[in-house]
C-alpha cells in the first residue's frame, strides 16, 4: 500500500501554485490546489492532508483564519506558511497558532523541501508516539499454544492478512479474538500504520457514533470542541470493531455506508470525510441468530464477514493450558522471583472447563501467584468458580474467609465478563445495585466506563 504524501497548496497566486505543484509532484507528492482561503477551508473539510502550504494575504478569508481552521479540524496536518509579507510578529503569531515553519517568498525550493521533510518527520513522530501509547498494553501479549485447533486459526489469519478483505472473528469471551486481530494487522501491508480498537459493547448507544466518526464543536451539549473519531485515527491502518454484535441498530446503517464507501460525516457535520481503513471485527454472539431476530443488519454482516475466523474456546484447546500457565507466570512476575506450579495444581487446571477462557486462566494464575506463600503454587491457591469435569476436585483455597472468597468470586465474574456490570450482576444472580455496593465495599478496581 503506497504511502503517498497528501499536500494542499492554498495561495491566490496562480503562477506560484502551478510551479510549486509541479515541483512537489516530481518529488512524489499528491497535490491539491485552493485559490483562496475559502476554497482552502472547503478542501480541508473534505479531505485529510499530511501537509498544507499556506499563503497569508488572500481575498475573502486570510491565511491566519485558514491556519486556525486547519489546526482545529486536522491537528495532525503540518502547516508551512509561504508569504511575501514576512515580519517577525506575524511569524511568531503563526507559530503560536500551530504552523510548523514560516518562509518568505521568493522561496528556494531546496530549502523549502528541507522544511517540508522536517515537518513530515515531526508529524510521523507525533503519530508514532500516539499509536505507541495506544498499543503498548496490547503488544505485551503473544499467541501461546501449539494445539491443532489454535494452529488452524493462525494459519487462516496469516493467509488473509496480506489482503484487504474485511475479517469477522468469532469465539467466546476471553478466547483471544483481539490477539488474532493483531496478528492479521501485524502481517498485513498496514502493519506500520495504526491498529485502533473500539469496544462497541462498552460505549453507550448515544456515544458510539461520536466515538467512531467524531463530532463537530457544538454538535451536542458536551461537545465543547471538535473531536476526531477513531475511524480518522485509523486512516491507513486497521479499525478493530470489538463486540460488533452489540453495536446500536441505529448506528449500523452509518457503519455500513462507511465500510462500503470509506466516507462518513462527523456528528453535527455536513461535510463528508474520507479515510482508508481496513475493517476487522469480532463478536462473541451468534451473529446469524442476531440477524434472524432482526437485531443485526444482514447487509452489514455480509460486509463484515468476507472472511470468517472462529477462535476456539480454551476447553477446545486444553493441551495449551501448561504453556499458557508458564507464560502467565513468567510475564506477571518480571520484578520478582518466578513461582512454579505444582503437578496437583496443574491437574486441577487441566480438569476445569474454563467458562471465562484464557482471560479467566490469566486472572486465576495472577491471583495464585500473589497469594502463594512459597515458591510453588499448590491447589490451595487455585480459585475456580465454574464447573470442572471432576466434581470432587478442590476448586477454591481453604485458608480464605467467606468475605475474601466472595470478593475473589465477584472479581472473577467481572473479569470473565469484560467488567460489564450488567452481565456480571446477571451471572451472579444479584441486582445491579447490589453489585455496585459490593464493588464499593470490597474496593474492587474496575475500568471506568464499563456498563
Amino acid at each position: 500500500m503506497a504511502d503517498t504524501i497528501q499536500a494542499l497548496i492554498v495561495d491566490d497566486e496562480k503562477n506560484v501554485t502551478d510551479l510549486l505543484k509541479l515541483q512537489l509532484e516530481e518529488t512524489g507528492f499528491a497535490v491539491d490546489i485552493a485559490g483562496d482561503g475559502a476554497a482552502g477551508i472547503n478542501k480541508i473539510q473534505g479531505k485529510r492532508y499530511d501537509l498544507i502550504l499556506l499563503d497569508l494575504k488572500m481575498p475573502r478569508i486570510n491565511g491566519l483564519e485558514v491556519l486556525k481552521f486547519a489546526k482545529e479540524n486536522q491537528p495532525d496536518s503540518q502547516v508551512i506558511i509561504l508569504t511575501g509579507y514576512g515580519d517577525i510578529k506575524t511569524a511568531v503569531d503563526t507559530i503560536k497558532i500551530g504552523a510548523f515553519d514560516f518562509i518568505t517568498k521568493p522561496y528556494n525550493f531546496d530549502e523549502l523541501i528541507v522544511s517540508i521533510n522536517n515537518a513530515l518527520e515531526m508529524r510521523r513522530l507525533i503519530m508514532d508516539n500516539r499509536f505507541m501509547k495506544m498499543q503498548l498494553a496490547d503488544r505485551k501479549y503473544e499467541i501461546v499454544g501449539h494445539s491443532g485447533a489454535l494452529q488452524s486459526v493462525v494459519d487462516i489469519a496469516l493467509k488473509v492478512a496480506p489482503s484487504e478483505a474485511s475479517v469477522l472473528i468469532t469465539g467466546p469471551s476471553g478466547s483471544g479474538k483481539e490477539l488474532i486481530a493483531h496478528l492479521i494487522h501485524e502481517n498485513s501491508e498496514r502493519s506500520k500504520k495504526p491498529f485502533v480498537a473500539v469496544n462497541c459493547a462498552s460505549i453507550p448507544d448515544t456515544l458510539i457514533e461520536s466515538e467512531l466518526f467524531g463530532h463537530e464543536k457544538g454538535a451536542f451539549t458536551d461537545a465543547h470542541s471538535l473531536k476526531q473519531g477513531l475511524a480518522e485515527i485509523a486512516d491507513g491502518g486497521t479499525l478493530f470493531l470489538d463486540e460488533v454484535g452489540d453495536i446500536s441498530y441505529l448506528v449500523q446503517p452509518k457503519l455500513l455506508r462507511f465500510i462500503e464507501t470509506g466516507t462518513f460525516r462527523r456528528v453535527g457535520g455536513t461535510v463528508e470525510m474520507s479515510v482508508n481503513a481496513r475493517i476487522v471485527s469480532a463478536t462473541n454472539k451468534d451473529i446469524d441468530r442476531e440477524v434472524e431476530e432482526g437485531k443485526f443488519r444482514e447487509d452489514l454482516l455480509y460486509r463484515l464477514n468476507v472472511v470468517h475466523v472462529e477462535v476456539p474456546s480454551l476447553h477446545q484447546r486444553r493441551e495449551d493450558i501448561p504453556l499458557l500457565v508458564e507464560h502467565f507466570l513468567t510475564r506477571k512476575q518480571r520484578t520478582r522471583r518466578a513461582k512454579r506450579i505444582s503437578q496437583e495444581a496443574l491437574k486441577l487446571l487441566m480438569e476445569y472447563d474454563w467458562p471465562g477462557n484464557i482471560r479467566e486462566l490469566e486472572n486465576v494464575i495472577e491471583r495464585a501467584a500473589i497469594l502463594a506463600t512459597g515458591d510453588e503454587i499448590t491447589p490451595d491457591f487455585i480459585a475456580l468458580t465454574g464447573k470442572s469435569r471432576s466434581p470432587d476436585l478442590r476448586r477454591i483455597p481453604t485458608r480464605l474467609s467467606l468475605a475474601e472468597l466472595e470478593k475473589i468470586h465477584i472479581e472473577n465474574v467481572l473479569k470473565a465478563n469484560g467488567f460489564n456490570r450488567t452481565k456480571s450482576a446477571k451471572a451472579l444472580g444479584i441486582s445491579l445495585k447490589t453489585l455496585y455496593l459490593k464493588i464499593k465495599h470490597y474496593s474492587i478496581d474496575t475500568p471506568i466506563g464499563k456498563g
